[in-house]
């Protein structure tokens, strides 16, 4: 993966919105309807976040009529936790040795 997926997953939990709308989710699937009540924010900012959210693919939303309901995917889920993971293993030490000389 890109530095510049990789920067879209991350960008997902980069805000409190987002973060709320995590949390609301991981009970179950949603309506953007339930979720603007609970969040108690306006549709176009619902609209925004889910954006954001399902472009990094931890959301994914489905159509019902008028309505989008969404939920998190645990596919998408699973490469953000092994992106984390990546990102934040210890190398064993350099291996370029002359960079470190004095």
């Amino acid at each position: 993966m890109n530095e510049k997926q990789t920067a879209l997953i991350f960008k997902a939990f980069c805000d409190e919105n987002r973060v709320r709308i995590l949390k609301s989710l991981r009970s179950g699937e949603k309506c953007a309807c339930k979720l603007l009540a609970e969040l108690n924010i306006t549709q176009p900012t619902l609209s925004h976040h889910m954006k954001i959210l399902c472009d990094s693919g931890v959301v994914v939303g489905r159509k019902d009529g008028k309505w989008m309901h969404y939920s998190i995917s645990r596919d998408g889920a699973k490469v953000a936790t092994d992106l984390l993971n990546d990102l934040t293993a210890a190398q064993s030490g350099c291996t370029d040795k002359s960079c470190c000389e004095k």
